[in-house]
């Protein structure tokens, strides 16, 4: 089976006898294996599985443990995510789980799959049985393991401990693990099970509860938070709040205390480029190139107009030709001869030859003739519009509406230019004015210009709160109407008062409104009184944008007000990215996510915290071991990973003696070493020479079958 691996094979399997057993630390996050008597393991993973396809060939290839991200980019992960042999620290995915002991054994060195050597594998406090069976069932099936024991990591490592003089053969391990926390009591050396505790919260849920917080606040970071990466901010930033409330109010008044607290993870940000200012050879060379540029434009225009020429001439002398050639005809046969040109009269023709000479001296750019001999010119090009209908054809009476509307669409685009001119005029007019009134006293014009702002400001304003709020306001300015009179403007109160009294200004309370025609005038009355308030208001956000567009040019140090009018607001433009957008602040979350070791309802788990857990499990201790109840605070220790957390020993502490009598004696231990110390114990236990008494053979496994596993009862003290 081919694996994907870092993980150097070792070369000494063949050196060691069959009489050494194997030891496992089949943790639910990582998997420990080594040789019985040594210090360390030898192969240490994550105890996961990932088996991708390959894109191109579509070979499926087994990761197990952590993979070289790499692979990505070859490997199809999307349908194949990591999958774990565990459910809350109990192993239930078997196919799973021979994956990970073949790599297992692989690494190790082991060449088949026939395992001759004594295998110590651990297991989680009161494993139930079919899970401890179907372990069994794979190792003495599978790789013909002579024999097999069982044992629990929190025993294993609080035994090493109790060797050390860490702690007593009378104690508590709180273990912390990965998925699950148990609270085991030891009563002379051995764990008494039937007071065991347990809570479905562990590592997993402490790092799961930091990623979901941190995506909420950073949504935009979401692909920088990996589970690899939060695990590692877990462990090196959160700690245990002694008092959870009084750690939350701290952060919540923001004082200086929690600023120094909060911790800063800076993410890769690169500066936006400073723009410089163009160097002198820069500006020379676009200088030049626009010069290129418009010297094409030049001869591409200059090409363009001498075609245009050459089409107008030739246009041109064919309609002469076509004068001439209808000297020569006939009254009678002139219409035969023009329906074949494409002409209705001899006078289009002409008109057509006027309106050609005029393109064609506009194109060589002479002097057009004056507004005589256009208007001469417009009444030979409208010719039809003075004669009667009953004198025209079909064709001519629609070239008679066509030439008024080209008529009346000329005039009114004369008539539009010419009020642009004047407009212009006026405005350079008014320009020079206040330009010289600027040179003639600048401070007094700006403070002039300055004090117009404000008013027509003010003047806006006023109009826009009118019209949402009506006219009554109290003396701080807030509308204090609260009926729909009061809500209207005073136009709107205008309108509504001549609506109500036009139909009964005739006396005796009538509806007679509408009879007569002039009442309706009523309402282009209304009509026009809105319309010239809109005007109104129109004209002065133009002025009032005129002169923001004047105090920016000539004052500095001008802000428009960008919330008054609609013509002045300017579009927000958006913020540059800085090096504070791209830093992630672990603040309050650095002790919210390990509380929930002490306090799970906090993520939707409704079971005891570790402190709880420990008076319970002090509480279900049987009758017979009832008198050793009182030394077991006196010697507690931590295991797990969750243990290295800081404060947490002052918290236990500080919890359990809230539960137990006054003047209890609470000492709480860590471990020498939290994480490996069970593999360590379990190796130094099979290293002993009565460690085969406490194996299952694989005969008495076939002989008594998978129930005589219910009655197996390890014993840690040999």
């Amino acid at each position: 089976m081919p694996f994907i691996s870092q993980i150097q094979r070792q070369s000494d399997y063949h050196r060691f006898p069959p009489s050494v057993p194997i030891v496992i630390d089949n943790g639910a996050s990582y998997f420990r294996i080594g040789w019985a008597g040594e210090s360390e393991p030898r192969i240490i993973f994550r105890n996961i599985v990932q088996r991708p396809r390959h894109k191109t060939t579509g070979e499926t290839v087994t990761i197990v443990g952590d993979h070289d991200p790499a692979l990505l980019k070859y490997f199809d992960c999307t349908r194949s995510g990591p999958r774990s042999a565990f459910d809350a620290d109990v192993v239930f995915q078997f196919e799973i789980m021979e994956y990970i002991l073949d790599f297992a054994f692989d690494r190790l060195g082991a060449d088949g799959s026939e395992i001759d050597h004594p295998v110590l594998i651990t297991e989680c406090p009161c494993n139930p049985v079919q899970s401890r069976s179907k372990m069994a069932e794979l190792l003495f099936e599978t790789y013909g393991v002579p024999s097999v024991a069982f044992g629990v990591a929190a025993a294993f490592s609080y035994k090493y401990n109790q060797k050390r003089g860490i702690c007593d053969r009378n104690g508590l391990a709180i273990c912390s693990g990965f998925t699950t926390s148990h609270v085991i009591p030891f009563v002379n050396g051995e764990p008494v099970y039937e007071a065991c505790c347990r809570t479905n919260v562990g590592g997993y849920h402490v790092t799961d509860y930091l990623k979901q917080l941190l995506s909420l606040k950073y949504p935009h970071h979401m692909s920088r938070l990996s589970w690899e990466k939060v695990e590692d901010l877990k462990m090196e930033h959160c700690y245990i709040a002694q008092d959870y409330a009084s750690e939350v109010g701290l952060f919540q008044k923001g004082t200086k205390e929690a600023e120094q607290k909060a911790r800063c993870w800076q993410l890769p940000w690169t500066p936006a480029p400073v723009e410089l200012p163009p160097s002198e050879e820069e500006i020379s060379r676009k200088a030049a190139l626009r010069e290129k540029q418009g010297q094409r434009l030049r001869e591409m225009a200059e090409a363009k107009r001498s075609s245009k020429i050459n089409e107008l001439e030739n246009e041109l002398n064919g309609l002469e030709f076509l004068i001439q050639q209808l000297q020569h005809v006939g009254e009678k046969d002139i219409p035969s001869f023009l329906s074949t040109t494409g002409y209705v009269s001899k006078q289009e023709i002409e008109s057509a030859i006027v309106k050609t000479t005029q393109s064609l001296r506009k194109a060589k750019g002479e002097q057009i003739e004056n507004e005589e001999k256009a208007d001469t010119s417009n009444a030979e090009k409208y010719n039809l519009l003075n004669v009667d209908d009953s004198l025209l054809t079909h064709e001519q009476l629609k070239e008679k509406k066509r030439q008024l509307f080209l008529k009346t669409t000329s005039e009114g685009r004369n008539r539009a230019r010419q009020k642009r001119i004047d407009e212009e005029l006026q405005r350079e007019k008014q320009n020079k004015l206040e330009e010289a009134k600027r040179l003639e006293n600048p401070e007094a014009y700006l403070e002039q210009l300055r004090a117009k702002y404000t008013d027509l400001c003010e003047k806006i304003e006023q109009k826009k709160r009118l019209k949402t709020n009506g006219g009554n306001t109290n003396g701080n300015g807030v509308s204090g109407g609260v009926g729909r009179g009061e809500r209207l403007s005073a136009a709107q109160k205008e309108r509504m008062r001549l609506l109500t009294t036009a139909a009964f200004d005739r006396g005796k309370g009538e509806d007679t409104f509408g009879i007569r025609d002039e009442d309706w005038q009523l309402y282009k009355l209304m009509s026009k009184d809105n319309d010239d308030e809109d005007e109104k208001q129109d004209e002065d956000e133009a002025e009032l944008s005129r002169i923001s567009s004047r105090l920016r040019d000539i004052d500095p140090t001008f802000t428009p007000k960008t919330d008054v009018g609609s013509s002045v607001s300017e579009a927000s433009r958006p913020r540059p990215l800085t090096k504070e957008d791209f830093q992630i602040i672990l603040g309050v979350e650095r002790f919210r996510c390990p509380e929930i070791l002490f306090n799970p309802n906090i993520i939707g788990i409704d079971q005891a915290g570790l402190d709880e857990m420990a008076g319970v499990s002090i509480r279900r201790l049987p009758s017979k071991v009832r008198g050793a109840e009182e030394g077991m605070t006196n010697s507690i220790l931590i295991i797990g990973g969750s243990c290295l957390y800081p404060g947490m020993s002052e918290r236990l502490e500080s919890g359990i003696r809230m539960i137990r009598p006054c003047g209890t004696s609470i000492r709480i231990n860590k471990a020498s070493d939290p994480i490996l110390d069970a593999w360590r114990g379990a190796a130094a236990y099979a290293a002993a020479v009565q460690f085969p008494q406490q194996t299952i053979k694989k005969m008495d496994y076939y002989e008594k079958g998978e129930e005589w596993l219910r009655k197996y009862q390890f014993r840690y003290t040999h």
